[in-house]
C-alpha cells in the first residue's frame, strides 16, 4: 500500500530529470507469487539537470541484486524508492527484483486477473514493476522478455522471438514508463488487418479469455474505423507491424492507450446483440476510437509532468468526439456529450474537488483522472477551434506533430503553435487552464429603431483556492429568429473577453428571438430572463438542433421547479410542446428521444441550489414522477403510435439509423408503462431478442413495480455471463424506490455474486446507489452509512476505486443540516479509518474540507 502520509506536489517545483534513459532491458520470469523482474538500463546525465542525484522509484518490491556497470552496489532503501552513488558519465544499471502478481488487488503494475498477468501502469504503477525513473518526461525504447507457462505472452511494439517458454518484444517508439504494458494468460485472438495509407500492412488481435471470441467483431471493426478516420481527418499514419487490444475483467479504468498493446476493461470492448444495449455499442467504439487516437495524441508526444495531463487526455478525447459525430449523429452526440459534461464535470466544479484543467497541486495523481480533465479539456479544445476556425486549426495540428513527434510537452507547447499559426495571442485563453469553475454568463437584450443588442455579462464563482476570478475569452456563438420562426441572422461567434460586453444586429424589420449558445459553444452556465412562451417558441422552430432541445429541457425544468417549490401543476406549455415535437417525423428519432428525456434529479437540486433554495431529494423525485405521469397521459395515443412506428423489424444493427430507431420506441414504451401498468413492457421482455430491448422492457417493469419475476427470469438467462449481470446488479438499484434503494444495494452486496474485488461489479452496485440521489439520500441516512461502509472495507483492496467512489459525497453542503451532519459523520469515519490509503485520504480531505 501507498504511504498515506500526505505529501503535496507543486507543479512550480517541476525540475528537470536528473537523468535520462536511452535504452530499457526487461526480463519477465512470471510467477503468481514470485515474478522475477530483471532490468538492464542505459543512463545518461542530463544536461538540463542541475542536479546528480540518482534516485530510482519503487513501491513493494524486494530487491534481489543491483549493479552498477557490472559491479555489486548497496542502494540506499528510502521511502518509495532507491538512492545510490553514481557515475557522472553514461552507466548501465541493473536490478533483479521480486513482485507478488496475485497479491497486488490495487490493480496497480503487474497483477492478476482471473488467473491472466497483466498491467496498469498509468499513471505511476510502474514502480510497482521494477526501480526506475517512473516519469513521463522519461523516454526510452523497451525491449521486453517474457518467460513462463501461459501460451500468450505480449508487450509493446513488435514481436521478435518467440518459443513455447518465452516471447520477445521490441518497441522502437521511446515511450515513458506509464505506456508499458504487458499481458499473459490463455488467450485466444480475434484477429483482423489493416493497410495504412502508405501500404504498410498491419497485424490486428483482439485478445480474450476463451468463450469471449463471439463478441470481438464489432470492437474490430471500430478499430479499422478508427485508424481509416485518423488518417484522414488527421493525416495520422499508425506506425508498428502490430496493434493489440487485451479485454481484461479486473480493470480500474476503462481502457488503457499502451503503445501497441491497448489493455481494456471487458466491458469496453466485448459485445453482441443479445448481450450489448446500443449504448454499450457506441461506448465501445468511442473508447476504441480513443485508445487509439492516443497512439499520437499521448504517445508520440506525451505530457511532460502529470500536471499537464489535460494536454493528452483533453485533446484525445476531443478526437473521439469528433470521430462518433462522424459516424453518427452529430447533433445527438453534441447533446449527449452536454448532459454528460453538466451531470459530471459542472457537478465537479460546483464543489470542493473543483480544479483548474492544470491544477497547481496534488497528493495523489489517480485523483485527478476528472471529469474537467477529460470533458472540460475537450471543450476547451473545441473552443480553440472554434475560434480560429477549421483551417488554421488543422494546420497547428500538423505543425504541433511535427515539432513535437517524440517529446514530452505542456499546455505552453500547445498554444504556441496556434499562436504561431493565427498570430493571435492567447495569454488570455490560457485561464481556461489555469482557473477552475464553471463561467456564469448572464445576458440581457433591447431592440430600438432595428437595431438589436445582447448585453453580456460573465463571472466566475470562487473555488477551493481561488477566490477571485479574471473574465475568460468566450465563444458564444448566437442566431436570430424572426416572430415567424424565420432565421434573420445566420449563426455568428461573438468572442467575448471582458467582464462585460454587447454586441450589436442591425437591420432587422422586428425585434427577433435569439439563440444564444448555439451548439454549446462555451462550457458556461447560461442566465437569461426569458418565459416559456419563448422557450416553446424555440423548441418548435430553432434551427440549431442543440438549442431546440435545450429549450426543451428549460420548458421542463422550470415546470419542475414550479412544482417542486409551489406545488404547482405539470405546465401545460410544456406538455403541449414536447408532444408536438414528438410527433415531428422530420426529426431525427434519436433527437426525439433525447428530447423527451427530463432533467435528471441531480441537475434540479443544482439549480436549486444556485437560486438559494434548499433541495429535497425526495420532493424533486416526487416532482419528477407527477410529470412523467401527466405526460404519459398527455401523449397517450402517441406514445403508442410512436412504439409502433418505430419498431424496428431488420437484422440487428448497432449503427445510428436503427439505435435511433430503438431509442425513440423504448421512450414511447416508458410512456405506455405509466398507462397501462407494464403489459406492453412486459410483452417486449417476452419477445426481445436482443439486450436493449429487454433491458429497457425491464427497467419500465421494475419502475412499474412488476419487475419481480423478470428479474428473477432475467438472472436465471444470463448468470454465467459476467457483465451482462453487471446491468442485473445496477437496474434493481437505479430503478428501486427511494424508500428501498439502500435496502436493495444492501441485499444485492450479500447476492453470493458480488464481489468488491472487481471494479465493474462494486461500480454496478454501490455506483448504481449513488446514482439514484433520491435513494441515496434518503432522510434515513442508510444510503450513506452503507456507501461508507463499503468504502473503508475495499480502500485497503483497492485505493484508486475507492477514491473514486468517494465523489459521490461532494454535493453535500448543499442539502439541509440534518443530510449534511449525517455525512460529515460518515466523511469522518472514513478518515479515521487506520492505514487509510493517501488516495482515499485526499479524496476525502477535499471533500470534507479539511
Amino acid at each position: 500500500m501507498k504511504d498515506a502520509s500526505p505529501q503535496t506536489i507543486y507543479l512550480s517545483d517541476y525540475t528537470p530529470p536528473t537523468y535520462l534513459v536511452d535504452q530499457v532491458h526487461l526480463t519477465f520470469r512470471l510467477h503468481p507469487e514470485k515474478t522475477r523482474v530483471i532490468s538492464r538500463i542505459e543512463f545518461r546525465p542530463n544536461p538540463a539537470s542541475q542536479s546528480r542525484e540518482f534516485f530510482l522509484h519503487g513501491e513493494d518490491l524486494r530487491l534481489i541484486s543491483a549493479r552498477i556497470d557490472g559491479q555489486e552496489v548497496s542502494p540506499d532503501m528510502v521511502q518509495g524508492g532507491l538512492r545510490c552513488d553514481v557515475p557522472d558519465a553514461p552507466f548501465v544499471w541493473e536490478a533483479e527484483v521480486e513482485i507478488a502478481p496475485a497479491q497486488n488487488t490495487a490493480l496497480e503494475g503487474l497483477y492478476m486477473s482471473s488467473g491472466m498477468y497483466c498491467t496498469q501502469c498509468e499513471a505511476e504503477g510502474f514502480r510497482k514493476i521494477t526501480y526506475y525513473p517512473d516519469l513521463p518526461d522519461v523516454m526510452a525504447t523497451f525491449t521486453v522478455r517474457i518467460e513462463g507457462e501461459t501460451p500468450v505472452m505480449l508487450s509493446n511494439g513488435n514481436p521478435g522471438a518467440t518459443r513455447a517458454s518465452f516471447a520477445e518484444w521490441h518497441d522502437p517508439w521511446p515511450k515513458p514508463a506509464y505506456l508499458f504494458a504487458l499481458v499473459a494468460g490463455d488467450l485466444v485472438s480475434h484477429p483482423g488487418a489493416f493497410t495504412t495509407q502508405s501500404g504498410r500492412q498491419v497485424e490486428l488481435n483482439i485478445w480474450v479469455r476463451p468463450g469471449d471470441e463471439g463478441k470481438c467483431a464489432f470492437a474490430m471493426e471500430a478499430l479499422k474505423k478508427s485508424m481509416t478516420w485518423d488518417e484522414q481527418v488527421y493525416g495520422r499514419e499508425y506506425d508498428l507491424d502490430v496493434f493489440n487490444i487485451v479485454a481484461v475483467d479486473d480493470f480500474n479504468m476503462g481502457a488503457m492507450e499502451n503503445k501497441g498493446l491497448n489493455i481494456f476493461n471487458s466491458s469496453c470492448v466485448l459485445a453482441s446483440p443479445e448481450t450489448s444495449t446500443d449504448a454499450n455499442f457506441e461506448r465501445i467504439e468511442a473508447i476504441i476510437a480513443h485508445e487509439y487516437f492516443h497512439n499520437w495524441t499521448g504517445n508520440r508526444i506525451t505530457c511532460r509532468d502529470w500536471f499537464q495531463l489535460c494536454l493528452k487526455e483533453g485533446l484525445t478525447v476531443y478526437r473521439d468526439a469528433q470521430f462518433t459525430a462522424d459516424m453518427r449523429s452529430a447533433p445527438v452526440k453534441r447533446i449527449s456529450d452536454v448532459i454528460a459534461l453538466r451531470a459530471r464535470q459542472f457537478r465537479e466544479d460546483n464543489g470542493p474537488l473543483a480544479h483548474p484543467l492544470r491544477p497547481e497541486s496534488f497528493v495523489e495523481i489517480n485523483n485527478f483522472y476528472t471529469a474537467t480533465v477529460y470533458e472540460k479539456g475537450a471543450e476547451v479544445i473545441g473552443m480553440l477551434k472554434r475560434l480560429v476556425g477549421d483551417a488554421a486549426y488543422a494546420k497547428a495540428l500538423d505543425l504541433y506533430f511535427d515539432r513535437h513527434d517524440g517529446q514530452a510537452c505542456t499546455i505552453e507547447d500547445w498554444l504556441a503553435v496556434f499562436e504561431e499559426v493565427t498570430g493571435r495571442d492567447l495569454g488570455q485563453f490560457k485561464r481556461w487552464y489555469s482557473q477552475a469553475g464553471t463561467p456564469r454568463l448572464r445576458v440581457s437584450d433591447d431592440y430600438h429603431d432595428g437595431t438589436y443588442t445582447l448585453h453580456f455579462e460573465q463571472d466566475t464563482p470562487p473555488t477551493p483556492g481561488q477566490p477571485d476570478k479574471a473574465p475568460q475569452v468566450l465563444p458564444i456563438a448566437v442566431g436570430l429568429l424572426g416572430p415567424n420562426g424565420d432565421e434573420v441572422r445566420a449563426t455568428t461567434v461573438l468572442e467575448m473577453t471582458e467582464a462585460k460586453q454587447s454586441f450589436t444586429f442591425d437591420g432587422l424589420a422586428a425585434r427577433p428571438i435569439p439563440s444564444i449558445l448555439r451548439d454549446f459553444s462555451a462550457p458556461v452556465i447560461l442566465e437569461r430572463d426569458t418565459d416559456n412562451a419563448e422557450r416553446a417558441f424555440l423548441l418548435a422552430h430553432d434551427t440549431d438542433p442543440f438549442n431546440k432541445w435545450e429549450a426543451g429541457r428549460a420548458l421542463a425544468r422550470e415546470g419542475l421547479i414550479a412544482m417542486i417549490l409551489d406545488g404547482a401543476a405539470p405546465d401545460a406549455a410544456y406538455l403541449d410542446a414536447v408532444q408536438a415535437m414528438a410527433r415531428d417525423d422530420s426529426l431525427d428519432p434519436a433527437f426525439r428521444a433525447l428530447a423527451l428525456g427530463l432533467p435528471s434529479q441531480d441537475d434540479l437540486a443544482q439549480t436549486l441550489h444556485d437560486r438559494g433554495h434548499t433541495p429535497d431529494p425526495q420532493a424533486i423525485w416526487e416532482a419528477l414522477e407527477t410529470l412523467r405521469q401527466a405526460r404519459a397521459q398527455h401523449c397517450q395515443d402517441l406514445a403508442v403510435r410512436l412504439y409502433a412506428q418505430y419498431q424496428v423489424d431488420a437484422p440487428y444493427r448497432p449503427d445510428a439509423e436503427q439505435s435511433g430507431a430503438r431509442a425513440l420506441a423504448n421512450a414511447a414504451l416508458a410512456l405506455i408503462t405509466r398507462t397501462d401498468g407494464g403489459a406492453q413492457a412486459q410483452r417486449q421482455y417476452d419477445a426481445a431478442t436482443n439486450m436493449t430491448q429487454q433491458l429497457a422492457a425491464l427497467s419500465c417493469l421494475l419502475q412499474a413495480g412488476k419487475g419481480d419475476a423478470a428479474t428473477a427470469q432475467f438472472y436465471d438467462q444470463w448468470r454465467d455471463d459476467r457483465l451482462v449481470i453487471d446491468k442485473w446488479f445496477m437496474m434493481q438499484i437505479i430503478n428501486a424506490d427511494p424508500e428501498e434503494a439502500a435496502t436493495v444495494a444492501k441485499r444485492l452486496t450479500q447476492h453470493p455474486d458480488f464481489g468488491m474485488k472487481n471494479p465493474n461489479r462494486f461500480r454496478a452496485t454501490l455506483g448504481a446507489l449513488a446514482a439514484n440521489p433520491a435513494g441515496f439520500h434518503h432522510a434515513s441516512g442508510a444510503g450513506y452509512r452503507l456507501l461508507a461502509d463499503w468504502l473503508i472495507w475495499l480502500d485497503p483492496v483497492n485505493p484508486q476505486t475507492t477514491a473514486r467512489m468517494c465523489s459521490a459525497f461532494e454535493t453535500w453542503k448543499r442539502y439541509d443540516d440534518q443530510r449534511q451532519t449525517m455525512i460529515a459523520q460518515e466523511l469522518d469515519r472514513i478518515l479515521a479509518t487506520p492505514d487509510l490509503s493517501r488516495d482515499t485520504t485526499e479524496m476525502v480531505s477535499r471533500i470534507r474540507g479539511t
